[in-house]
């Protein structure tokens, strides 16, 4: 004790966890090999709890550790006979022991148990030996024992008598005989190898029936205690006539062998006695004398032929041996006597016994090979080879067994443990002993695999693709994110959160940590944000805990929340004004309506009607161009000021519209036409001049037009670089960057004027508006309008 404690010492100085391990082994193999056995000595009958020793003190170790290492005291066999106290180190006998009911067959009680240690695992021996205490008197199998001797019987001869038995061994077992004061008779004793006292009754002075027929004396048994204690019995001695002859045994002792699974009513042995008298004194009858009880009880004698016979079960580990006295009497009285010894032969009839002593009912999953899992010891009662054993573990598992000393095992994991694999494994130890007849028994340990937190997360998908329709609902719930972890309690408890990037502002979508649902914080506008994506980390509850990503993409869904907007006419101007000849043919382009719309899809598809007209059948509107045609040829009847009114709708649900509002004058020529727009404009406004208004007009018209191709310019050109980084287009954020609506690439418009009515003003925009030659087709991508006069 004093060796493990300064090892240990050492190993805590140096710091070092290996050096103290392997230290550790070193101290218990020291220990182990070199310690001695605790020797110990109590007197039987003690009261309960009575006081064996101070095991802390033989020990030498402190008392904090007993509780610390979990000592405890195990006795060998079912019964734990010892209590140690952790708090005191003192071992105590918990009941009062009674050596005759412990080792009935035995002159030495030797008790015999262990001390245990845990964290780390120690082992030390004990006995504890039971002194005998004379608590026992001598005691005669009968009260009063009958013997019948002839008056011819001559002076010297010898009559055995039943011997007292004392269950005290030692100086407390039996140990002198005394006969009471009488003139005829004496004691003499005799003391065989094994120890065994035979009491005989020795003639001194010869009888005479006619002078005494009946004696009676007093036998005394006394042991050595001290005090001693003592037992009688009657010996009545009936004085018979002349019968000279007594039995004669064939031999003195007779030795048998006999098997301890030898079956009931098995022959053991035939005893003959012969008497030459006749008669009844030449009669022979047999029965037992100075036998044991227990003997009785396993053999059978007949009284008539002499035959001993089993009647009770042999067990070789209770008896090794028998011994009996058969006593012949003839009808006379005579008697003779003869030993049997009955030697029991082993048998392999017990199977090994298994004794759990520790067990680690729980192991780490990432506990070292050769990691002590359970104590154990085997014991099999029988002698030799039956008595020798062998231990094993059935199935292909990840443990095996280490002999230590005395019959002990360890069970010790080889290999590398998975709880994920096998959470628990259900160990069945096999112990076999050496017998002819092998026997065997066996003992389930179950052995639980603790977790330890080896697993990351691990998503169901790499990627996970949601979508939520613009002008959400905040916090809306568009679906989740799921990753299992096959560990177990906290080490398996996932915990999601959203990876922050630095630089980037905090994305619009929340995961609960506890589920992984997903929302959306805030309302989305498809217009400004198409797409969201970011990286998910699942995390488990181990430590340190491990985590696993991917990656959360969310598209928006475009909604129809945008309402065509016109681009020609204006919607906040007042109706736009255009000049139509009376010689326009059927399909002349009187103008056209821009729209464009924010929405994508079919969201962003508008179709163009005429909703109102001054004569609808004059005029009709393309479908999906928004041109203003005439429908048939011009005509005088035509009125003069016609007002148009052009539907623009898209095609999303439920649709959205709008409506442009055209003014169309029908003119003979340029001089009138600007009269007549003069004077509806001076009826509007009396300040305003006519051409002003058709210049601004026909500028911004142009310009607006230009405007338009330059943003469907670079609105191609971003598109192409968006898709070779491979990111997802956003929508414009003015209406002029969109070729969604219907408004071509360019836009020419011919103003021509007839000869001879182009009054100063309009010769003035003359080389600013060129007319096209006619016939002359338009260039690529370009519409021409055509004003001509």
């Amino acid at each position: 004790g004093w060796l493990f404690w300064r090892v240990m010492a050492c190993g805590r100085r140096s710091g070092d966890t290996k050096r103290q391990v392997i230290l550790f082994i070193l101290c218990i193999w020291v220990c182990q090999s070199g310690a001695e056995t605790l020797r110990y000595s109590l007197p039987e009958e003690m009261e309960r709890d009575s006081f064996v020793a101070n095991i802390a003190k033989d020990l030498g170790v402190p008392l904090s550790q007993l509780a610390a290492r979990k000592a405890r005291v195990v006795s060998e066999g079912n019964e734990q006979l010892f209590r140690l106290n952790q708090n005191t180190g003192v071992l105590t006998a918990k009941e009062s022991l009674d050596r005759e009911e412990i080792c009935p067959q035995s002159d030495t009680c030797t008790l015999v148990f262990k001390i245990f240690f845990e964290n780390p695992l120690q082992l030390i021996r004990g006995e504890v030996e039971v002194r005998d205490v004379n608590d026992n008197s001598p005691v005669f199998p009968e009260k009063e024992m009958v013997l019948k001797i002839l008056e011819t019987a001559s002076p010297g001869s010898r009559f055995p008598l039943e011997s007292a038995q004392d269950k005290d061994v030692g100086i407390n077992g039996l140990q002198n005989y005394s006969l009471g004061p009488n003139p005829h008779f004496s004691l003499a004793i005799r003391t065989a190898k094994d120890g065994v006292k035979y009491l005989e009754l020795v003639l001194q002075r010869q009888l005479d029936r006619e002078e005494q027929g009946e004696l009676n004396l007093l036998l005394t048994a006394t042991d050595g205690g001290s005090p001693p204690r003592s037992g009688t019995a009657q010996v009545r001695i009936v004085v018979v006539d002349a019968n000279d002859n007594i039995p004669v045994f064939e031999r003195e002792t007779y030795e048998v062998r006999l098997a301890e699974n030898s079956p009931l009513e098995q022959l053991v042995v035939r005893v003959s006695a012969a008497d030459p008298d006749e008669g009844s004194n030449g009669k022979v009858r047999y029965t037992f004398t100075q036998t044991s009880e227990r003997s009785r009880q396993l053999f059978q004698l007949n009284p008539t032929t002499g035959e001993i016979r089993l009647k009770g079960k042999l067990d070789f580990e209770e008896a090794k041996s028998h011994k009996m006295v058969v006593k012949a009497t003839d009808g006379g009285g005579l008697s003779a006597h003869c030993e049997v010894q009955v030697e029991v032969l082993d048998v392999n009839d017990n199977a090994p016994e298994i004794a759990l002593t520790s067990l680690t009912a729980s192991i780490p999953e990432d506990a070292p090979p050769r990691t002590v899992v359970a104590l154990f010891s085997v014991r099999d009662r029988d002698s030799g080879d039956n008595g020798r054993t062998e231990c094993s573990i059935d199935g292909d598992l990840p443990f095996s067994l280490t002999p230590t000393f005395d019959n002990y095992y360890e069970l010790r994991t080889n290999a590398p443990l998975d709880r994920e694999r096998t959470a628990e494994y259900n160990i069945t130890i096999t112990a076999t002993d050496w017998g002819t007849k092998r026997l065997s028994s066996q003992e389930i340990i179950f052995v639980q695999i603790s977790d330890v937190n080896d697993n990351p997360p691990e998503f169901t998908q790499e990627v996970y693709t949601m979508s939520v329709t613009e002008n959400n609902s905040p916090m809306l719930r568009i679906g989740g994110v799921s990753a299992t972890d096959p560990d177990k309690g906290n080490n398996a408890r996932v915990n999601y959160a959203l990876v922050r990037q630095e630089g980037k502002e905090q994305p619009e979508i929340s995961v609960n940590a506890e589920n992984g649902d997903v929302y959306i914080l805030r309302s989305l506008d498809y217009e400004k944000v198409r797409a969201l994506e970011v990286t998910v980390r699942a995390a488990d509850g181990g430590s340190p805990p491990l985590s696993a990503q991917a990656v959360l993409r969310v598209v928006v869904r475009d909604e129809n929340d945008n309402a065509p907007v016109l681009l020609h006419p204006p919607p906040d101007s007042s109706a736009a004004g255009e000049l139509v000849p009376r010689w326009a043919p059927s399909g002349y382009l009187v103008a056209k309506v821009v729209a464009v719309d924010a929405d994508s899809g079919q969201n962003a598809w508008l179709s163009y009607e005429l909703a109102k007209a001054t004569e609808p059948g004059l005029f009709r509107v393309g479908l999906h161009s928004g041109e203003v045609r005439t429908a048939r040829a011009v005509t005088e009847r035509d009125a003069a000021r016609q007002k148009l009114i052009v539907l623009v709708r898209d095609r999303g649900q439920p649709p959205r519209s709008v409506t442009a509002t055209l003014a169309v004058a029908l003119v003979d020529g340029f001089s009138e036409a600007h009269l007549r727009v003069s004077e509806e404009v001076s009826a509007a406004e009396p300040d305003g001049p006519l051409t002003l208004y058709l210049i601004a007009s026909l500028v911004c018209v142009s310009a607006l037009f230009l405007a338009t191709a330059v943003a469907a310019v670079v609105v191609r050109v971003r598109r192409t670089r968006r898709r070779q980084t491979e990111t997802l287009p956003t929508f414009p954020t003015s209406a002029t960057e969109s070729n969604a609506g219907s408004l071509p690439r360019s836009y020419v418009y011919d103003i021509c004027f007839a000869a001879g009515t182009v009054n100063s003003e309009f010769r003035f925009l003359r080389p600013l508006f060129p007319c096209f030659p006619a016939g002359l087709p338009p260039g690529p991508g370009e519409q021409r309008i055509s004003v001509c006069s």
